[in-house]
């Protein structure tokens, strides 16, 4: 284990060696000054696709004064390993995340995640029982079961069948691979996911673009082509047996955020706690304060 000192804020954090299926994972973690109650959950942060655990970077210095804050890069991002033999989805960032929490957290966590990273959040709380302190999404992705019927018609099989199969082309995949890791293209989508783009700077841009350089990159962007819906976001919810916290950014054009909140609030338990930001995708990197003050609310509640 070694310390970082990060080049953006005055806090240093330890990052942690560790590995899941034999392959190195990067992950940071943050202590309270004082010691904190032994019940006092750990909180695990989990980032969206194509980031990592910089995109905490506003999030951890804040969350660690109550609770020990941990935040790690899934297999095929970030700092992590990103090996071609494995199959990337669902199934194997749900079980990275409860190793983690059993290997090197030890105590109940609440799992927090940002798109890609809230359905891997959802999936792990599900799976870890009692030993979820809690899980909070914000701007989650992920199906639900009325949304993984197959297209009717052959209109729209036909559509479909030809959209997967460019798709699926290896020249076309490497077009769009090469063009995503431009620095232009990653500020550019940014700005679009962003209401207020004053966070969308030279700092974060270079943050996503560096592990798009790794060897293995374009293997594990080749594979976001093939990955499995995974596990349906109501039959998740049904499973979870802890809080949840809904984080909203609503002006998310991505997910289409308040037709998917109305989604959410059909099938998400009865004790859901919700809150309503007035940002994109990304509210925890875009409205921090906001979402520092939410979730230590939040998590007040539970101690």
């Amino acid at each position: 284990m070694s310390c970082l000192a990060s080049p953006l804020l005055p806090v240093v954090v330890e990052i942690s060696t560790w590995s899941h299926l034999g392959h190195a994972v990067h992950a940071v973690c943050q202590q309270p000054d004082q010691p904190v109650p032994s019940d006092r959950p750990a909180l695990l942060l989990v980032h969206g696709f194509g980031a990592s655990t910089d995109h905490w970077r506003y999030n951890i210095p804040v969350l660690s004064r109550s609770h020990p804050v941990h935040a790690i890069d899934l297999l095929g991002f970030g700092r992590s390993a990103k090996p071609a033999s494995l199959e990337y989805g669902g199934a194997l960032w749900r079980d990275q995340l409860v190793a983690y929490v059993h290997e090197r957290i030890g105590r109940p966590t609440v799992i927090a995640g940002n798109s890609l990273g809230g359905f891997a959040a959802l999936a792990a709380g599900a799976a870890l029982g009692e030993d979820c302190a809690g899980v909070v999404l914000l701007n989650a992705a992920g199906p639900f079961s009325d949304e993984q019927r197959p297209p009717k018609g052959w209109g729209a099989i036909a559509r479909q069948s030809i959209g997967t199969a460019l798709l699926k082309s290896p020249v076309v995949q490497r077009l769009l691979f090469e063009n995503l890791r431009r620095p232009a293209t990653i500020r550019r989508t940014l700005n679009q996911v962003y209401v207020d783009k004053t966070n969308v700077d030279d700092w974060l841009v270079e943050a996503i673009r560096r592990p798009s350089m790794d060897p293995g990159a374009f293997g594990v962007f080749r594979t976001v082509f093939d990955i499995p819906s995974g596990q349906p976001l109501d039959e998740l919810f049904a499973e979870l047996t802890a809080p949840l916290l809904l984080l909203w950014g609503i002006r998310d054009p991505w997910i289409n955020a308040p037709g998917r909140r109305s989604t959410f609030q059909r099938h998400a338990p009865k004790a859901t706690t919700e809150v309503v930001l007035d940002a994109g995708h990304c509210p925890h990197d875009e409205v921090p304060e906001q979402v520092n003050a939410a979730l230590q609310e939040w998590l007040a509640e539970l101690n």
